[in-house]
């Protein structure tokens, strides 16, 4: 990896949730070795606080973010690592998504000791999710299984939190990001993973973005080795997607691209959008396009999202 930078001090803004610090760790490693020198600076953020309601209800995926963009603001710190799914659509003024690092894993993973998947849960089974994209799916999955009886209950806190909860018998089975346990050596608790076709990911699942107040041109040039642009490509589809439906973590919204084997720099995106209240029936898209640019990226986001409300679906506050 060469580095076309001069070597820089820099500190990383993290939460100090195990997985983030392996998310800052992974990053200060990768720095250093193109000769920078790096520390971190661990941060409780108010999404980390706030454990008795679930995010849509508190002020969304943002409570993560807040913190660390005040240290930078505050010049106390000089990037943020973040879960991109965590990363709200619009960065505010002053900062900017200065590099999208290659993605980990971006499906969703089902971990139960007792279960090997939905059709194996007991009469009146619960299962645990965070997430009201995976509520919708998982609902419309027990549907056609005519497993009514199932119950999804709500699931927040750290990574080691919620399989704590699990182990302690409040679930049966619970639905995390593969991604994390992956990174964090806990593949072993993966009993099994859903195609994209069975629960599509959220919009940037898996992958890390690093940001900057949008006047560090050098953190720019030094973190440039690190971009990984055809994950950049793809999450910037499903993010676009998410924007233009004034997404966030109180819609049910998924959004998924993936390259095509077959064809050089043709795009597929996904999208899926459900009714929180489950009144409606999930609208599903499929577009596809040659991207090589950002920009066209973008564009393949907002025809899925003008496809998702012409069958149905309804932007935030619609």
């Amino acid at each position: 990896m060469s580095n076309p930078s001069a070597p820089l001090d820099i500190t990383i803004a993290t939460r100090e949730s195990r997985l983030a610090l392996w998310q800052a760790e992974h990053v200060k490693a990768l720095l250093q070795s193109l000769g920078h020198r790096v520390t971190l600076l661990g941060m409780t953020t108010q999404g980390d606080q706030i454990l008795d309601r679930s995010l849509s209800k508190v002020g969304g995926k943002g409570l993560f973010v807040k913190e660390l963009e005040v240290a930078l603001e505050e010049r106390r710190a000089d990037i943020a690592v973040h879960s991109l799914k965590d990363v709200p659509m619009d960065l505010p003024g002053g900062f900017a998504l200065a590099c999208v690092m290659e993605r980990e894993d971006p499906r969703d993973a089902w971990v139960s000791a007792s279960c090997a998947s939905l059709a194996d849960l007991p009469k009146d089974g619960v299962v645990g999710t965070s997430s009201l994209r995976r509520l919708v799916l998982l609902r419309e999955a027990l549907d056609r299984l005519g497993r009514q009886d199932v119950r999804i209950e709500p699931l927040r806190g750290n990574l080691d939190t919620r399989l704590r909860k699990l182990d302690e018998g409040q679930y049966h089975a619970i639905v995390l990001a593969a991604a994390g346990l992956k990174r964090l050596g806990l593949s072993s608790r993966i009993r099994s993973i859903f195609d994209p076709e069975q629960s599509l990911p959220a919009a940037g699942q898996g992958a890390l973005g690093i940001e900057v107040r949008s006047d560090r041109t050098d953190l720019m040039q030094a973190l440039a080795p690190l971009v990984h642009m055809p994950t950049w490509l793809r999450v910037a589809a499903e993010r676009t997607v998410s924007r233009a439906m004034g997404g966030s973590c109180s819609m049910p919204l998924a959004a998924y691209a993936r390259w095509d084997a077959e064809a050089s720099q043709t795009l597929r995106l996904d999208a899926a959008w459900g009714d929180p209240e489950g009144r409606l029936a999930v609208v599903r898209v499929q577009e596809q396009a040659h991207i090589e640019t950002l920009e066209q990226a973008e564009a393949l986001g907002h025809r899925v999202a003008q496809a998702l409300r012409a069958g149905g679906a309804r932007a935030a506050g619609g």
